[in-house]
């Protein structure tokens, strides 16, 4: 196997704001596009899976199969952990691993899967070719990714727009690549993948309840997480600048009329047999 080579640092961390938004995901909200090919025997990777919620729905999608949930930050997969065992799944395991270097033999899974990773790893393309090397012949790459540039909201905020440029600055300082959605197939490309069918997806928070959610986490995300840490050490902006953009946040949730879309692309590809 070749040796793990992460180069870039996770711009969010773990703070509760951020694991707030990633145990609301789920298959049905963020893997909708793969759904349609999991079979019940399949054996599934699953990479990036932090606390495992996406994991376990597809745990029971393929209740004669098995999955395995990795992610780089031991001390989130003992969330995991308790999120499959809270649902009483057993044919779930999780592993700590690094998907520019990933410690299965070759051809082990039917399908490999990895939801919001590429944007934050030192080399997507390397990534690709690792997640190609450990599917079976015949199997699926499914890769889902946010493209934060085509993210848009309503009303207008300068407070909102100054977000939007720090967090592009402080995640290609960290080496990750921010608009990865709308990138994907070009690196599917470029890591041998030929059979690639690209679409895209949304997120959107419009209802009061849903407002409140989405701009209360960034808004403490801003403030509180691993992302305002390297923002501000990074010198990117200030203790002060973060809370003008936390406020923004606060500001556009009261808003009756807000609302705001997340832009995902996709690709699910299949390997040659």
């Amino acid at each position: 196997m070749p040796e793990a080579r992460e180069t870039a640092v996770y711009t969010h961390g773990h703070h509760e704001s951020v694991l707030r938004s990633h145990t609301w995901r789920t298959a049905a909200n963020s893997a909708a596009y793969l759904i349609g090919s999991l079979k019940p025997h399949m054996r599934v990777l699953d990479i990036g899976c932090g606390p495992g919620t996406i994991t376990a729905d597809l745990a029971e999608l393929v209740p004669d199969g098995h999955v395995t949930g990795v992610d780089t930050a031991a001390g989130v997969l003992e969330q995991a952990r308790a999120t499959a065992a809270g649902r009483g799944l057993t044919n779930v395991d999780f592993a700590v691993a690094d998907v520019h270097a990933l410690d299965f033999p070759d051809d082990t899974f039917c399908v490999v899967h990895a939801h919001q990773v590429l944007q934050h790893v030192g080399d997507p393309v390397r990534a690709l070719r690792e997640m190609k090397r450990v599917t079976r012949p015949g199997g699926y790459i499914a890769v889902r990714d946010s493209d934060y540039a085509g993210m848009t909201w309503y009303p207008a905020s300068p407070g909102m727009d100054a977000w939007a440029a720090l967090y592009q600055r402080v995640a290609r300082a960290n080496g990750g690549e921010p608009d990865a959605g709308r990138r994907l197939r070009s690196w599917a490309l470029r890591a041998g993948l030929t059979d690639i069918t690209s679409t895209s997806g949304t997120w959107t928070f419009a209802t009061p309840e849903e407002r409140a959610w989405w701009s209360g986490l960034w808004a403490d995300r801003t403030l509180a997480s691993t992302y305002a840490r390297v923002a501000v050490d990074g010198g990117h902006t200030t203790e002060e600048g973060l809370r003008a953009v936390s406020e923004a946040w606060r500001e556009w949730g009261r808003q009756e009329d807000a609302w705001f879309a997340v832009l995902h692309g996709e690709i699910l590809c299949r390997k040659e047999v």
